[in-house]
This record gives C-alpha cells, structure tokens and sequence, in this order.
C-alpha cells in the first residue's frame, strides 16, 4: 500500500464532457447518484472506473466459445462404423472408340445460303 508523501503532487486530473446524453440516462445518472450518496460527477466517475477496472475479455472463435459452452456438459463417444475400401471411380473414357465425334456445322458458302 503507498504511504502518502507530504507535499507531494497529487496526479493530474482530467475532465470529460458528456454531450448529447439522453434525458431518461441522466435521470438514471441522478437517481443512482443520490441513492449511492454521491454527486452526478463522482457516480459517473465511479461508474466509469468499475468498467474499465475489469479485465477485457479475450476474443475467441466461434468453435471456442461453443466448446467452453458445452464442455462442461461432458463429451460424447461415438460409435465409428468401420472403414471400407473406397470404390473405383467411373471410366469416362471406356467405350468411346466406337461413337463418331460430333461434327459442328461449319460456315455455309454463299451458294448454300441460298438453297
């Protein structure tokens, strides 16, 4: 624990302006200020440092968050059923030498146009 030195400077303070809050947050502010004792400045001033007082939370992955969200349910043996051999894939190319290529229809000639 520090032993207050006298005479010693006391750390600077700074000051923050709040604008634009909303009437029905500032009644909350004056409310939970009176009920803890305490001004509108020092609750916010309290409110602020509980905040950023705890440790920030780590961020995981989604297969992180789900596992620490059901490991504590326990885990899960699954029966596996055997392996087989894979099967033979499919010859594309079998039985092709007997079938004609397809021949695309080339350009016609001006005197074929015309027939």
């Amino acid at each position: 624990m520090p032993v207050p030195v006298p005479n010693a400077e006391l750390p600077a303070r700074s000051a923050v302006t709040v604008r634009g809050l909303a009437p029905a947050l500032k009644t909350r502010l004056r409310v939970r200020a009176a009920h803890n004792g305490r001004s509108m400045e020092a609750e916010a001033r309290a409110i602020l440092e509980a905040a950023l007082a705890a440790p920030e939370d780590e961020t995981t992955d989604l297969a992180s968050f789900a596992r620490g969200l059901f490991a504590p349910l326990g885990g899960v043996d699954l029966q596996l059923p055997p392996r087989e051999p894979a099967r033979e894939p499919p010859d594309f190319g079998a039985g092709l030498a007997d079938v004609k290529p397809a021949t695309a229809p080339g350009p016609k000639t001006p005197s074929e146009a015309r027939k």
